[in-house]
């Protein structure tokens, strides 16, 4: 009975496939996925650089450090992290 339960556990546990293992489309995948996080977070990174602390939420070391999470944290700081601007109205 022991060894049946020790190998279902072992069945479970699969190998984990290296880079050439991958299929084509998956590599793919992975490499579009990896280029947009990084756009992301060059993107959120170069708005505080740019923005004016008056109107960050927080502290600017906090939201680089937040940026540093995966989607995640740029998704944050373009939802959250940001004061809004009055409106412009022209006339």
């Amino acid at each position: 009975m022991r060894t049946k339960n020790r190998r279902t556990k072992k069945a479970a546990w699969k190998k984990k496939k290296s880079w050439k293992e991958l299929p084509p489309a998956a590599r793919i995948g992975i490499i579009v996925i990896g280029a947009a996080q990084l756009a992301f977070l060059a993107a959120a990174q170069r708005d505080l650089s740019r923005r004016p602390a008056e109107q960050i939420r927080g502290s600017k070391m906090f939201w680089r450090l937040a940026t540093l999470v995966n989607f995640i944290g740029p998704g944050c700081y373009f939802a959250f992290g940001r004061k809004q601007l009055p409106a412009v109205t022209q006339r």
